[in-house]
């Protein structure tokens, strides 16, 4: 009987087992050579096909084990399959150490290449009018005051002469974490915990992020505003429109004109909505201003004489105004938006331009 083995054919007789031995040793001390000497993953993977590949070597040598004894193909085959193993986790570990050069030598740097420009940022738009509203009161004496977002009923609305079924409540569309916690409506809590805290002269704003149900166009359920407030001896209406002018013709430019319109808000008296004139037309009538010539950008007033009993402050001593902004609404404006969304959906395209 004759047995094949790597194309040599070889007579069997009493040391076949020792011929198998030596040829699986044969093929193992060569494949290792071949192994040492690979510095490709194609020539690695050449190599691999060429030995355990379904028409390699050691392929080849299983195959041929049907035409030993029954009693020697156990051994082996046990051997060429423990040979093949060895080989698997020869060329496993050889790939990944040649994929890992391949990747260390792709992150070299060449100093010889034109440098990278890295993208550059810009401000949000209501971050920038934010900071902007924020230095032109800063120059004219206000300070930065700031309250929690998850407000108690009573500084929302009771503490500034909102009591609980007060038909101004209507007025806001409000966020109820429970039955006396809101997320604020307006920046106006601010107010009264100051004042709580500090004695008068009290001059301050107050920036922040505020709460309502309401999503369009011109709504949207978080959006920012700017509260201010002003209390020390004989303040006066007077004192309030010259404050905002200084600050409306700083924002916009100082041919812009204001007017001040008899308003209600539960925690002024009186009140007033300003409007300037339409940034869009100066005032000779647009879509935007809808043919008017004028645009509401804000609401003010003196401070309500209950909103002062609240804080403990003495009315016949103290009088003081104040006043709130969105400040959307003001980007939107000086920008030339037309859609408060706009802002929150965060287009590249859109915030690029800023």
């Amino acid at each position: 009987m004759r047995l094949y083995c790597l194309g040599i054919v070889v007579e069997q007789t009493n040391t076949v087992q020792e011929t198998i031995s030596d040829t699986l040793v044969d093929i193992e001390r060569e494949a290792f050579r071949e192994i040492e000497s690979v510095e490709a993953i194609e020539a690695m993977e050449r190599l691999a096909t060429k030995y355990i590949g379904r028409k390699g070597i050691l392929t080849a040598f299983l195959r041929n084990i049907t035409q030993l004894p029954v009693d020697e193909r156990p051994s082996a085959g046990k051997n060429a399959n423990l040979l093949k193993v060895r080989l698997e986790a020869a060329f496993n570990e050889l790939k990944s150490r040649l994929e890992s050069a391949t990747e260390d030598s792709g992150s070299l740097i060449d100093i010889t290449l034109p440098g990278r420009v890295p993208a550059r940022g810009t401000l949000h738009p209501v971050t920038k009018i934010s900071r902007e509203i924020i230095s032109i009161f800063s120059r004219i004496g206000f300070e930065i005051a700031e309250g929690p977002e998850v407000e108690t009923d009573y500084y929302n609305f009771e503490a500034l002469n909102i009591p609980k079924y007060h038909p101004a409540r209507d007025m806001q569309d409000t966020f109820y974490v429970s039955e006396n916690i809101v997320l604020r409506t307006h920046t106006s809590p601010t107010q009264p915990r100051i004042m709580e805290k500090v004695k008068p002269p009290v001059r301050i704003i107050a920036p922040g992020k505020v709460y309502r149900c309401d999503s369009d166009v011109t709504h949207t359920p978080m959006f920012h505003q700017v509260e201010g407030l002003m209390v020390d001896h004989n303040v006066s209406f007077g004192d309030l429109k010259g404050t905002l002018s200084t600050f409306i013709n700083q924002l916009f430019d100082d041919d812009i004109a204001l007017r001040f319109r008899p308003s209600f808000f539960p925690f002024t008296e009186p009140s007033a909505e300003v409007d300037i004139e339409c940034v869009m037309c100066r005032g000779e009538g647009c879509r935007v201003c809808s043919r008017t010539g004028w645009l509401e950008v804000l609401g003010a007033g003196m401070v309500h004489p209950a909103v002062f009993e609240n804080v403990g402050y003495d009315t016949d001593e103290y009088t003081g105004f104040a006043f709130g902004m969105g400040i959307e609404r003001l980007a939107m404006l000086k920008y030339g938006i037309d859609d408060l969304r706009k802002f929150f959906e965060n287009d590249m395209r859109f915030l690029r331009q800023f």
